[in-house]
This record gives structure tokens, sequence and C-alpha cells, in this order.
């Protein structure tokens, strides 16, 4: 299973829900780090340092980060979805394809209905 960063903005239910799915996922909160306003540069290098991809609903500039610092230990960029454990789920189908998250950006959307 993936390690995982959630940064400031994923929502808490879904990290729950991707726990039980048997997923390593540490918050910005629980590494010390909330409410400090620390770019999203810095977060995707402590994520790395610690062999972990970030997990984020900031696509924007994580896709920009990616494209400017593509040595990274993986990003997953995702839209907002009020269902946390279909959003978890999506993210878990997402992250068995690619063999190595090292470097990769992985783009995970809400269904349309």
């Amino acid at each position: 299973m993936a390690r995982l960063f959630a940064d400031e903005n994923f929502p808490l239910p879904a990290v729950e829900a991707l726990r039980r799915l048997g997923h390593n996922v540490l918050t910005i909160h629980e590494a010390g780090k909330a409410q400090q306003s620390t770019p999203d540069d810095i977060v995707l290098k402590m994520a790395s340092a610690d062999g972990r991809a970030i997990l984020t609903l900031n696509r924007k500039h994580f896709v920009q980060l990616h494209a400017k610092q593509p040595l990274h230990a993986g990003i997953v960029v995702c839209t907002f979805d009020p269902d946390f454990e279909g959003q978890a789920q999506r993210i878990h189908d997402a992250l068995k394809s690619p063999p190595q998250l090292t470097g990769q950006l992985v783009r995970v959307n809400r269904p349309t209905t």
C-alpha cells in the first residue's frame, strides 16, 4: 500500500477511509506542521523526504510544482468530493496501477453525474 502525506486541505474522513483500505497516511497536523502556512513546495519536500506521496485537493499549485520539481515521491491531486468513502476508494484504485509513485502525478476526480 502507498505511503501518503495529506496536506492541510485534504479531508480527514477520506484519510481515515484510506487507512482502513491499508494505506499509511500521515496528516500535516500529525506531523506538527498544521496552521503554519507552510508553502506548498516545502510541504512537497517534507513528504518526499519521508518517502510519502502528497495527497491534496490543491490541484493547481501541485500540478505546477510537479512540472517545476519532478523529483518527488509522488503527487496525488483530487477534486473535492463529499463522498469521502467513495473518494478514498477511487484513490485506492488509482494507486494500484502506477508501479511506483516516485515522480508521478496521479489525478483522481469525483465522478460526474
